[in-house]
């Protein structure tokens, strides 16, 4: 492994920003993060729309997963080239793809057209979050991180209030400027993107630090795609072809030995592996890991399913689907602000994720008990606990992994720490779409079975007014054994359009796979209460990112030039490398601390 490094500046250089600038920098982050997360609750209510138009409701799973899984695995591969060639540029480019992406999205035609354009949309996604986190990890140290984390937080929060309403109105408006409403999902983000550009590019100036020139994992990034693609295939196909089909078994295979060669990969790159393996021997980095991939499956998967019960289920339009899951997210900014202040004041951290985990699972319990008739205040409830869950779990996780690694992993520990939670929710929204898609029909049987036996049912298929209306035909010749089969659900709208008495059958099968999916993630999430119990808790850094970097490269260049300066410079970075992997490696033993210093 060849690697060619440039001096830094010396460590006594370098001026801590003030609160003030580390705010201007963070206004520019959030622009981008504000793009994506908008994004993300705007395609979410209007996803039945765009699958109703686009004739593909039940392929909506392909358009999601494709999304997620470039993010997915660009993520970790901004860490490392943003070590490489700074964080400002890759930044850039990340907004600059996913702007593109945006644009090219608003032009499908199809599904899978629109799937393949949001795949393009996820490799800009994967950066604007990972390396906004990585950057106000370089400016802020741990103990002080916790203050800035609810500005970002609060992004989230008016991206979910406006995102629904936005989104609806999209969804609901049949043209605006001669172009089709819900194409503007995507069309928005090509002015917020381009804005986003100019700002970054004037307000963040990040310090010179010392480049090492490493080689790009490009086998580790490409036998990754081998590894995850077959699994979400079949994840997203098994339905169709059967879990133990041939297709099934062969993209079985094909994942497996993707994942061994990926491993091998990885083991050959050593230091400049797209997931460098021996962050593996880091305790809370590894527990981390599979704590961020356990709560990304019963995250993103469970809540793909939500919009569906509002839209379908209760019959609400996007834009009130949104507003409806807005205690959702005001339980989300309520518990990371809670949680923020309690790691700010006291420097612990650990009970944190515990507590949330507890709270997500017992919130996909209360959910799996939803019925057609369910009250919103019930659903109200239970959003306002997993929010809080989620408030209380998200941000501790990333802080741990970045305070436990030395300082000049935090780019690519931070990056592939969100990487596992990208990972989770990849294949759970692949799997439990597929679990929803692939019982909703024989629940809707039964659900018919039942309903005929019902004297409101007979009423209905009695009234006359009902037998004429041609919306209620295909039902009619379901329930009378004329040969009439099962409505395809790639465009559920006509639900819409049948007598209530005839559309109950419907509902209460959709509401019965909805309570599965969300049973099955409640039973996911309860292995995470487990693996957060496990995470060490160690006493948190008082110096940023830069600092810390900044301190090992003046103590490297001073362990050069012996002189008797030099010889003093090196005591002062010896002492604060040795003092940041004393710390990881208490990570195996070290109990949390007793009292607020660290």
């Amino acid at each position: 492994m060849s690697q060619q490094s440039t001096e830094a500046p010396p460590a006594s250089a370098f001026r801590a920003p003030t609160h003030r600038e580390i705010l201007t920098i963070l206004g520019g982050l959030m622009l981008g993060m504000f793009m994506a997360a908008l994004d993300q609750t705007i395609v979410a209510t209007s996803i039945r729309t765009i699958g109703d138009d686009l004739n593909g409701l039940s392929l909506q799973a392909w358009v999601t997963t494709a999304y997620l899984l470039t993010a997915t695995i660009s993520t970790p591969l901004y860490g490392k080239l943003s070590d490489i060639y700074g964080r400002k540029p890759l930044y850039m480019i990340a907004i600059s793809l996913f702007v593109v992406g945006s644009l090219l999205s608003g032009t499908s035609n199809s599904m899978y057209e629109l799937a393949g354009y949001r795949a393009l949309q996820g490799l800009g996604a994967g950066g604007l979050m990972a390396l906004a986190i990585t950057i106000l990890g370089d400016l802020v140290a741990p103990r002080e991180r916790a203050r800035y984390q609810g500005y970002f937080l609060a992004v989230f929060g008016v991206s979910s209030v406006l995102g629904p309403v936005v989104g609806g109105f999209f969804a609901g408006t049949e043209t605006i400027l001669g172009i089709s409403g819900w194409r503007w999902v995507f069309l928005v983000n090509v002015p917020i993107g381009i804005i986003a550009l100019i700002v970054i590019s004037r307000v963040l100036h990040l310090p010179a630090l010392k480049k090492i020139q490493h080689r790009i994992d490009w086998p580790g990034a490409l036998l990754l795609i081998v590894t995850l693609v077959p699994i979400l295939l079949v994840a997203e196909q098994g339905r169709e072809w059967g879990w133990d089909s041939g297709y099934a078994m062969t993209c079985y295979a094909i994942g497996v030995l993707g994942l061994i060669g990926f491993i091998v990969a990885e083991r050959y790159a050593k230091g400049d592996a797209i997931l460098p393996l021996y962050l593996f021997r880091n305790r809370t980095f590894s527990i981390g890991a599979g704590a961020n991939v356990v709560i990304g499956l019963g995250m993103f998967g469970g809540l793909a399913t939500l919009p569906l019960y509002l839209q379908i289920v209760k019959g609400q339009t996007p834009t009130h689907a949104g507003l409806t899951l807005i205690p959702f997210t005001l339980g989300i900014m309520a518990g990371s602000i809670i949680a923020g202040q309690t790691t700010s004041r006291t420097g612990r951290y650990k009970a944190l994720p515990v507590f949330g985990t507890v709270l997500m699972a017992g919130a996909s319990v209360m959910f799996s008990r939803l019925q057609t008739d369910t009250s919103l205040n019930f659903l109200f409830a239970c959003s306002i606990v997993f929010g809080l869950g989620l408030g209380f779990t998200m941000q501790p996780l990333v802080l741990a992994v970045q305070n436990a690694v030395p300082v000049r992993d935090m780019g690519v520990a931070t990056s592939s720490s969100l990487f596992f939670r990208q990972m989770g929710g990849t294949l759970g929204t692949a799997v439990f779409l597929s679990i929803l898609f692939s019982t909703v029909g024989d629940n809707i049987k039964a659900a018919f079975s039942t309903a005929v036996t019902t004297p409101a049912f007979q009423q209905a298929l009695a009234d006359p007014a009902v037998q004429s209306d041609p919306a209620n035909a295909p039902v009619l010749n379901l329930v009378s054994g004329s040969g009439g089969t099962l409505p395809s659900l790639n465009d559920s709208s006509f639900i819409n359009n049948l007598d209530p008495r005839l559309a109950k059958p419907f509902l209460d099968g959709f509401s019965q796979s909805i309570d599965t999916v969300l049973l099955v993630a409640a039973c996911i999430i309860a292995v995470g209460i487990i693996l957060t119990a496990l995470l060490p808790e160690l006493p948190l850094r008082n110096v940023s990112g830069i600092q810390g970097r900044m301190d090992a490269d003046a103590a490297d260049a001073a362990a050069k030039t012996p002189s008797a300066a030099a010889g003093a410079t090196a005591v002062s970075g010896v002492a604060a490398i040795v003092a940041d992997r004393a710390a990881v490696e208490r990570s195996d033993a070290e109990p949390a601390p007793s009292s607020t210093s660290s």
